[in-house]
């Protein structure tokens, strides 16, 4: 019997949000590669279908499926979508987020905490029970969750994001005890400063980018393609014994 890990995902299903751009696309991409049917997914299609008429192009399989994770409605819509088209889902990518303000934390506006709330923690959320419930049924599944190093560490002028990443990653570790059970795996990563139209308020700011980078050991920020294979990983039978793991991929941030 071969010992090598398998990354294999053919005949798997996929759902990642935040998948037209940045982090998300490079995980689309990865696992279609590596076999998996991914259902590209974020808030406008357009995007979706773009990315996802790539992957077609390269041989791999995906479709596109609009979401709005911050939407109770869009999140049943969509898996009500995955069950009838698929009859199964394999693999849940959370990655889907916002951050609309950056500031001090007493500045914020009750509005853009409610919606940092409603996307990072309640949809997040939702979306792993929608997740899980559909996985069960099927024989199991993997669940990864996108969080972020400001879950441990509080990112300068990004506090109420940072509060709902370590929900987050506090939200891993409790759908991974109560799932394992059906048969489902679930885990985060925690990114670290990486090059994304997200993070362009960091990254694309030379100020703010010069204070940062002496505090990472590898002195430079990711691009998101580097975010992919530590997912690869968590979702493939390469990982069949890990569960409630917060993986960070930082460039050696947290430790140094």
């Amino acid at each position: 019997m071969s010992t090598t890990p398998s990354f294999d995902l053919s005949g798997r299903v996929a759902l990642v949000t935040g998948a037209s751009r940045g982090i998300g696309e490079s995980i689309a991409r990865a696992l279609a590669g590596a076999g998996a049917h991914v259902i590209v997914s974020s808030r406008k299609l357009d995007g979706c279908e773009t990315v996802a008429a790539s992957i077609r192009a390269a041989g791999g399989q995906a479709t596109a499926l609009s979401c709005h994770i911050g939407e109770l409605e869009d999140i049943a819509r969509t898996f009500t979508a995955i069950e009838a088209a698929h009859g199964r889902l394999d693999i849940l990518v959370n990655n889907a987020a916002t951050n609309p303000h950056y500031g001090p934390i007493t500045s914020i506006d009750p509005a853009a905490f409610q919606k940092t709330v409603d996307v990072n923690i309640r949809g997040y959320f939702f979306m792993s029970q929608a997740g899980a419930k559909l996985m069960a049924r099927g024989g199991g599944g993997s669940i990864v969750n996108v969080a972020s190093i400001n879950g441990v560490i509080p990112g300068p002028l990004q506090g109420v994001y940072s509060i709902t990443k370590a929900a987050v990653i506090s939200m891993t570790k409790a759908f991974a005890r109560e799932c394992a059970a059906d048969g489902i795996r679930v885990n985060a990563l925690l990114p670290g400063l990486t090059d994304t139209k997200f993070a362009a308020a960091l990254t694309r700011n030379p100020a703010v980018l010069a204070q940062a980078l002496p505090h990472i050991p590898m002195n430079r920020t990711a691009e998101p393609g580097e975010m992919a294979g530590a997912v690869l990983y968590l979702v493939s039978p390469a990982a069949s014994y890990t569960t409630g793991v917060a993986l960070n991929v930082d460039g050696g941030y947290l430790v140094a």
